[in-house]
Formats: C-alpha cells, sequence, structure tokens
C-alpha cells in the first residue's frame, strides 16, 4: 500500500473521527504538534447527533463506522491504558463488536465452497436468520443429519482483504511514530501493531479457535462449574466451525437468572475460577469472557462460546502474576514489590523500598473498603500511572490477563454486588501457588532440565567429535583435520562415551532420589 495511499485513508479516518466528535482521542497518542493541528483543520464540524452523548459512546460509534479491522484494533487498545490513557481504554472495553450481517446465501455459498458439497449434504436444517454477527463473522443455527442441534459460524466473505488493506495503514502509522516522535518508542508501537497481526491472523482461521475450545474444554472435562461446546470436526474448515450449540440463559439477564432458580453468588463464583483456573492452573484463557460470550445452564455452570480471542502464559509468568496478585490481595506491598522485581518488570536501578511505598500508596486506597467496594480493575488502571516513574517496561503478554481480569470482576460484581469475589481468588491462589512455586515443583523442574540435558547428551557429544574432538582419558582433545577420519571409525567403540552417560545417569537417580525425600 502506498504511502499516498495511507494518507488518504488516515485522512478518511481523521474525518470520521470528527464527524463523530471523537477526535479527542488524538490528544492521547503522542503526535507532533503540527500533526495534531493539521488532523483537527481536516475533521470538520461534528454532527449534533453525536455532539450529546459521552465521550465513550461517540468513540464507539465511530470506530463501528471505520469497519471490522478498527473495531478489532479499538478493543486490543483496549488492553493498552498506558498509550490511550486509563478514561479512553475503559471506553474502548465498552466497545461491542456487532455489525450488520450478511446474506444467508452467501454464507451457504462459503459452507458449500469450503466443504465442497451442497449444504444439505452437511446439515438437515439450516437457519436463514443469523443469531449473531460481529466483525470477523456470523453464527447461524443449523441441526445436522443425525438431529444435533449445532452453531455454524461462518467467516465474512472478503474479510481476509480487508483485514490486509487495514493493518498495513497501522504499520506504517506505527512506523511513522517510532521514526519520528521519541515519546512513543517506550510503548513499542510497531511491536503492538505485529501483536495484533498474528491475533488477527489466528482469528480468520476457524480451525484455530476450534483447537482453543477443545483445549480449554479438555482441561474441564471434570469440573462441574465450567462448560465448553463440543466442536463438529466433520463441518469444521479454515472459514467455518461448527459447533454443539449450547441451552442456557445470557449471564447478563439477572432477572431470568433469579426467575430460574440460579444462586447469583454460585454463578459469579465459577466464573471467577473458571478464569482463575484457566489462567494459573493451565496458563492458556479464553480472553474475551464478556457477557454476551457467557451463559448459564443447570446447576448454576458457567457455559462459554467464542474462542476467538486467547491468552497463553509461560510457567515463570503464572507463578510471578499470580505471587504479586496474592500478594496485593494478602496486603503485603513489600512483596508485591519484590515480586514486581524477580520477573524484570522494574529495573534493578530502581529502588525496590520507593516502590513498594508507590504500591502501598495506590493499593491502601482500593483495598481498604467492604469486600463488596474493593475493584481490581481500579488498582490495575492506578499502577499503569505509575509504570513511567519507574521505568516499568511494557509486559503485552500480561494485558490480555489484565483486561480479562477486569472484565471478570465487572460481571461478578454485576451478578453479586455484595459478595466478597476477592476471598475466593485468595483460597484459590493460597491453595494453587505451594503446587507451583514449592519444593515439590523446584525438585519436578529440576529433574525435567537434567532429563532434557540427559538427551540432548548423545547429540552434543557426537557434534563435539564431528567438529574433530575426541574424549578421553586425559580430558576433551581436538584431533587433527587428516586423522579425524581414522578417529570417526573408532568412536563408537570409544568407552569413555559409555562411561560419560553412565555417570550422568547415576547422578540423576541420586538427585530424583534425594528430591523425593521426606524432609
Amino acid at each position: 500500500m502506498s504511502a499516498f495511499a495511507n494518507l488518504n485513508r488516515a485522512l478518511r479516518i481523521v474525518r470520521t473521527l470528527g464527524t463523530h466528535d471523537a477526535l479527542y482521542v488524538l490528544d492521547r497518542v503522542p503526535l507532533p504538534p503540527m500533526a495534531r493541528w493539521l488532523a483537527r483543520v481536516a475533521a470538520g464540524r461534528p454532527k449534533p447527533e453525536f455532539t450529546a452523548m459521552r465521550p465513550g459512546q461517540r468513540l464507539a460509534e465511530a470506530v463501528q463506522a471505520m469497519g471490522p479491522s478498527f473495531i478489532k484494533f479499538a478493543q486490543t487498545l483496549s488492553t493498552r491504558p498506558d498509550i490511550v490513557g486509563a478514561d479512553i481504554a475503559q471506553d474502548l472495553a465498552l466497545l461491542r463488536d456487532r455489525l450488520p450481517p450478511f446474506p444467508s446465501a452467501l454464507a451457504k455459498e462459503i459452507i458449500e465452497r469450503e466443504f465442497d458439497q451442497p449444504i444439505d449434504m452437511l446439515f438437515a436444517q439450516f437457519e436463514e436468520q443469523p443469531v449473531a454477527a460481529a466483525s470477523i463473522a456470523q453464527v447461524h443455527f443449523a441441526q445436522t443429519a443425525e438431529g444435533d442441534p449445532v452453531a455454524v459460524k461462518v467467516l465474512r466473505p472478503g474479510i481476509e482483504q480487508e483485514f490486509e488493506r487495514d493493518l498495513a495503514l497501522f504499520e506504517w502509522a506505527a512506523q511513522f511514530l517510532e521514526r519520528y516522535v521519541e515519546a512513543s518508542r517506550r510503548l513499542e508501537p510497531v511491536k503492538v501493531v505485529r501483536t495484533f497481526q498474528r491475533s488477527v491472523a489466528d482469528e480468520l482461521d476457524l480451525r484455530l479457535e476450534g483447537a482453543a475450545a477443545s483445549e480449554i474444554g479438555e482441561s474441564f472435562t471434570t469440573d462441574p462449574g465450567f462448560k465448553v461446546p463440543e466442536v463438529d470436526w466433520r463441518r469444521t474448515q479454515k472459514r467455518v466451525l461448527t459447533t454443539e450449540r449450547v441451552s442456557g440463559i445470557h449471564i447478563a439477564d439477572k432477572a431470568a437468572l433469579v426467575a430460574a432458580g440460579h444462586d447469583l453468588q454460585r454463578v459469579a463464583d465459577n466464573l471467577l475460577l473458571a478464569f482463575l483456573k484457566q489462567a494459573f492452573r493451565d496458563g492458556f484463557f479464553h480472553a474475551d469472557l464478556h457477557h454476551g460470550n457467557l451463559f448459564v445452564g443447570p446447576d448454576d455452570i458457567v457455559i462459554a462460546v467464542d474462542f476467538g480471542i486467547m491468552g497463553r502464559l509461560d510457567q515463570n509468568e503464572r507463578r510471578y502474576v499470580g505471587a504479586m496478585l496474592l500478594a496485593f490481595l494478602m496486603g503485603d506491598y513489600r512483596r508485591a514489590a519484590e515480586v514486581h522485581f524477580q520477573a524484570g518488570y522494574v529495573r534493578r536501578d530502581q529502588s525496590i523500598d520507593a516502590f513498594a511505598q508507590a504500591l502501598r500508596a495506590i493499593a491502601k486506597p482500593v483495598f481498604d473498603r467492604p469486600p463488596a467496594e474493593v475493584s481490581m480493575g481500579r488498582l490495575l488502571a492506578q499502577l499503569f500511572e505509575v509504570t513511567e516513574n519507574f521505568r516499568m517496561r511494557t509486559q503485552p503478554q500480561l494485558l490480555l490477563l489484565q483486561k480479562t481480569l477486569v472484565v471478570v470482576e465487572g460481571l461478578c460484581r454485576d451478578l453479586a454486588p455484595q459478595g466478597d469475589m476477592w476471598a475466593t481468588a485468595r483460597t484459590f491462589l493460597r491453595g494453587w501457588l505451594p503446587g507451583a512455586i514449592g519444593p515439590a515443583a523446584q525438585a519436578r523442574e529440576g529433574a525435567e532440565e537434567i532429563v532434557s540435558t540427559v538427551r540432548r547428551l548423545p547429540g552434543l557429544i557426537e557434534a563435539a567429535e564431528r567438529a574433530g574432538a575426541a574424549f578421553t582419558p586425559e580430558g576433551l582433545r581436538l584431533i587433527p583435520p587428516e586423522s579425524s577420519g581414522s578417529f570417526g571409525k573408532s568412536r563408537a567403540r570409544n568407552p569413555l562415551r559409555s562411561f560419560t552417560y553412565g555417570i550422568v545417569l547415576i547422578m540423576l537417580v541420586y538427585f530424583i532420589f534425594k528430591q523425593i525425600q521426606p524432609g
């Protein structure tokens, strides 16, 4: 996409923001003063019907008008209060991904093209009216030839080309900021856009969404509080995903939940525990747990759909974040500060005492309240405010977790306003952390590392020998190139290699034996 085409597209975006009286969002972007002035001149006058709306509503309307790519990117930016500011991030988090549906005839064409067979061979019944339509896909109810009720998700026609065009614009704008606006470099806009590109690529392959749902479902097979619809792999391809149709009440419909006899506190606990188990126990979590994707079934079970946006945390990240969250919940601000330093989130040249004091200053007003008023969302928003003072590094892999935690907190508050959801979180983390960071976990990891080393050892020795080295009673000896051929013939008979393997294996057995001994 040429620079002229990008500039033309950027101008249309500025005009859309101006029409919706949402140009204020540019005040939060580190633009040069001249660029900001030109944007205001180009924006024109806002339409009267938008000026009466709240700022967040105006911005949401503008983003909707810009199209699917901008809706998705705005949702991504809702996880980055360090870039757009806490208030704008909050507005963008409320943005609902809804677009007018495309004709069902097109949906049928896409299905038939993906499976190379008539739709009647796949479904005995296919409902014309979609039950949901979003920026990337829409969902139709159907019934298989075997009589099973299913939900069929179909990608929008031409969506890949539309995203490709807009992603080129996003990267061009990010490169401009990094090159010419020094204040933006700490926020790494190019890295943000490329992370978004990878996320979109995953969402545009519905097989990956099916795999995510399947993985989460397997980890909750025996859990009575959370359910994932099964994937119909026979009727799933890159542009079509078919799953079991769920039956339940929308989690936001409190009146219907109460009328059906559901225990709202138990529903809230099931939702919170499901999220904590996914994030900390499994390291793989549903990162789009808004009320449109959640239902309540019999026995207060929470049912989740739409696994297009997922988050992953490695083992170390889970430990650090779990320990950090528990330290906040326990009021141990020194420990919370230590974990930030141990994880490398704060540079070593900063004062740990000063950082602990800053954490106390933002956390005490949040936690010194009745349990029903404690807000982790408020804490995280204020935590971002101290990031620049302590030169904290942005952790993109944790932003989805933070955003999802805030959304889950809001849902639980709506369901059970007087409940103490953080007591539930404390209990879970106290039970999970010892198994994740205690002596048994460390011993297990140490044993795994040694086993991995032993497995690699033959290859390392052979590579050294191919490079002209020999293991001899005197130690490691380099072999001249002219004699390496004869050595290669005899290396299989080298008894020292077998002796080396034996010593390492004996050390491994001894180490594991010592670790599993009591005391």
